[in-house]
């Protein structure tokens, strides 16, 4: 196995296995335990990889997953698979890239990806905490963005058409006693701000600024001040954010609503899905700009929403359905965390 040594910001050096894997094996296996629609067809594509959690493609083609492992001794174990085929393939004793806890107090594991559209960098963010990481091609690991209040596991980055990074935050008076150091003099009004509710940042990685970004001192794109101060509205508590091509960003709330993110209003209701517990979630957006869901382990479904907010579901009956990514082709990829599986639905020609 091959070692890398990756640059922890502040945190000294952290030690790496990778590779990135070519899928080979025998014929492809139908996964005959999932419903699916009609006119989709659903088949094993990767077997043998522990508790995947997340699915990105990067510039490479490469469909990368985020992993917590078989024992959850690491921040997060890596996968870049190449899909060249044939499959299935049992992946339990390939290499990968582990990221080691941090030496100190601060053990905290990764629970979001987004893949950069541009460099091809990777952003993870941390599982219920206030720091996203930028993981570069040879393995350099540093602060991208730091002082948000609460990030949530699951979709809680993503990068628009135009490589910008979406990040959805979650503010409280509780978050706020969580920050990691206080605003300086003169900004000490954003510890006291009386708003409870979700922020929604979006920031260039490219921008040639001083890394972290303090996104504490920065204004959200959502809401807007104005409309935070003496808010008598409650908003929803959303779980997950995607964006399309055309860089408009898709918002979902625990309660199954989905909206868009708009100039005027602020939010536009796109669609409801059927009632149930929605957690972990995770979305993706297709090339035609239908919207993908997957619900997690409460309700094990694959909900597609057309551009036009028509709600069908295309699977049922998934494994702990977390991450999921679409290719150009149309084809679906789903992580099934609890069968530490994945599998691919394809469209009918």
């Amino acid at each position: 196995m091959s070692r890398l040594s990756c640059k922890h910001r502040g945190r000294g050096a952290v030690t790496a296995v990778v590779a990135s894997l070519c899928l080979g094996g025998a014929l492809l296996s139908a996964a005959a335990d999932v419903l699916v629609a009609t006119g989709f067809h659903a088949e094993v594509l990767v077997t043998g990889i522990p508790r995947p959690i997340e699915l990105a493609f990067n510039t490479a083609g490469r469909l990368v997953v985020l992993s917590h492992g078989w024992r959850g001794d690491a921040a997060a174990e890596i996968y870049q698979l190449d899909l060249a085929g044939p499959f299935p393939v049992d992946v339990s004793g390939a290499r990968r890239l582990v990221i080691p806890f941090s030496e100190g107090p601060r053990k905290i594991a990764f629970g979001s990806l987004a893949a950069d559209p541009r460099s091809g960098d990777l952003f993870l963010g941390e599982e219920n905490g206030n720091r996203i990481y930028r993981l570069a091609a040879d393995g350099t690991l540093t602060p991208a963005a730091v002082g948000l209040h609460h990030l949530v596991g699951g979709s809680s980055l993503a990068f628009d058409g135009r490589g910008r990074l979406v990040v959805l935050d979650f503010t409280s008076p509780e978050g706020r006693l969580r920050l990691e150091s206080p605003p300086p003099p003169g900004l000490d009004w954003l510890t006291t701000e009386a708003y409870a509710g979700p922020l929604v940042f979006r920031l260039d990685p490219e921008e040639d600024i001083p890394r972290p970004r303090r996104l504490d001192l920065i204004r959200p794109v959502f809401p807007k001040q104005s409309a935070r101060a003496g808010r008598e509205e409650i908003l929803p508590r959303f779980v997950s954010v995607a964006a399309t091509p055309a860089g408009e960003v898709l918002l979902l709330s625990s309660l199954g609503d989905v909206f868009r993110l708009t100039a005027e209003p602020d939010l536009q209701r796109l669609a409801k899905l059927p009632a149930g517990h929605y957690h972990r979630t995770h979305m993706t957006v297709g090339a035609d700009g239908s919207v993908f869901v997957t619900t997690g382990f409460h309700m094990r479904q694959l909900f597609r929403i057309s551009p036009a907010g028509a709600v069908t579901i295309v699977a049922r009956e998934l494994g702990d359905p977390a991450g999921v990514a679409v290719d150009r082709a149309g084809n679906l990829y789903i992580a099934e965390t609890a069968l530490h599986r994945l599998i691919r639905l394809r469209p009918a020609p």
